[in-house]
């Protein structure tokens, strides 16, 4: 069976989950100025099979809210109250990046040193400092994480503009950019 290629397919939400729903509808928004467009609703096992479907048989409860950024991107948080979310992560293993799966989010801001000192200032962690990534560029990104342990990647240049014009093995200096 042959897939057919598609175009302009977008992201359209990423899904986090968090203790605290109503903090974390705070600080996203207060942060990176996301808007709450939908909840915090309660989904249940009873009232809602398809999330008991989803997550299993264990689950009983939840609360679900949709922030929107600013470029239509939607994040979709979740607090699972029965059973609980689990707690915050030790220290060593804040950053599961050997796990299957989604491992940070990226937020795009010209100011990356501002944007971490926002994040730190909210409550949010650094765990690497702002850096240029690809030398004799001006693209810079850091790593932090929000109060709750989510790896947030801030950069400050567009996803296409810093990695179609990545420089090639080979070149002795990086493409002009368009």
């Amino acid at each position: 069976m042959s897939v057919e290629p598609m175009a302009g397919l977008a992201i359209n939400h990423v899904g986090v989950t968090v203790p605290d729903i109503d903090a974390a509808i705070d600080w996203y928004g207060a942060v990176f100025g996301f808007r709450c467009i939908m909840g915090p609703r309660e989904l249940d096992s009873d009232g809602h099979p398809e999330a008991a479907g989803l997550f299993g048989s264990g689950f009983r409860r939840a609360r679900q809210a949709h922030l929107l950024s600013a470029n239509s991107v939607g994040i979709e948080l979740f607090q699972f109250v029965d059973p609980p979310t689990r707690g915050p992560r030790s220290p060593e293993d804040s950053v599961r990046w050997l796990d299957r799966g989604l491992w940070h989010l990226c937020i795009t801001h010209p100011d990356v040193a501002g944007m971490v000192d926002r994040i730190v200032d909210q409550g949010g962690t650094l765990l690497a400092e702002p850096y240029h990534f690809v030398p004799g560029r001006p693209w810079m990104l850091a790593y932090t994480t929000d109060p709750w342990g989510t790896v947030i990647e801030v950069m400050s240049h567009s996803y296409a503009e810093a990695f179609s014009n990545w420089p090639q093995p080979g070149q002795v200096s990086p493409p002009a950019l368009p």
